[in-house]
């Protein structure tokens, strides 16, 4: 098994620890969870426009109106699937909804996180191809942010049907999507894959995480807990993120 699609695996698995924080009650603080959700928005961000982009432009035969064309492209891409999907979040979850309410509100955010983790599990697989650290970076940010997601499919499918093997399975569901993503860019790319196509591909990617951070992420983080400030996270992940690049190119690693 090759390492971008093991990454993958993992980033996408990280939805099971969520999962079992939901059915065994011992939910983190909504705190922490804001903080993790900017954090992961920190490293993606900067990835995404310090990294990614910039690797992107250089790609031989890359042109700067193919390079910011592709990530527009992401960017768009990106809103117009998040305006065909149904928009619940945990913090719609946690509120006194009976069963079926729930059970129905957790199936609806099982099929739209699905959807949403499909192209995720493509952006950990393509960056891990294209270079090895920021695929790590990329598959760390997505895991972080998949614990809550995991959370809150599980937790309320295991309240409106006090099975904790439905709540795990339809948690692992959407993990299971960008896992699906991972295996299809694996299955795809591999025939026509060029430093070109590569490029275009990873512009792209980095389109549609930046308005992962900006439109999903911090506004989430913010919605779960209101007294917390989303850019302690978001400006922590950066910093960590841009220390650990700078070790690896001191090192010669990257």
């Amino acid at each position: 098994m090759s390492i971008p699609l093991l990454l993958t695996l993992l980033a996408g698995g990280a939805t099971f620890i969520g999962a079992f924080l939901g059915v065994i009650g011992q939910k983190p603080s909504a705190r922490a969870l804001a903080f993790a959700l900017g954090f992961a928005a920190g490293i993606m961000l900067l990835i995404s426009l310090m990294e990614m982009l910039p690797a992107a432009l250089k790609a031989e035969g890359m042109s700067p109106l193919l390079g910011y064309g592709m990530f527009i492209v992401g960017l768009l891409g990106y809103f117009a699937l998040d305006k065909l999907l149904p928009h619940h979040h945990p913090q719609d979850l946690m509120g006194g909804k009976s069963p079926q309410n729930l059970r129905r509100t957790a199936l609806l955010l099982t099929l739209g996180i699905s959807l949403h983790n499909f192209p995720e599990g493509i952006a950990t697989f393509v960056t891990a191809s294209s270079d090895l650290e920021l695929g790590m970076g990329i598959a760390l940010a997505v895991a972080i942010h998949n614990i809550p997601e995991g959370l809150a499919v599980a937790g309320p499918m295991y309240a409106a049907t006090g099975s904790k093997k439905k709540a795990l399975f339809w948690a692992g569901i959407s993990g299971m999507a960008e896992i699906a993503g991972g295996l299809i860019a694996f299955m795809l790319m591999g025939p026509w894959l060029s430093p070109l196509v590569m490029g275009a591909v990873m512009a792209a990617v980095a389109g549609i995480m930046v308005a992962l951070s900006v439109d999903e992420l911090m506004p989430l983080a913010r919605d779960i807990a209101p007294d917390v400030n989303p850019s302690y996270g978001v400006l922590c992940g950066m910093t960590v993120m841009g220390l650990s690049l700078t070790l690896l190119e001191s090192a010669g690693l990257s």
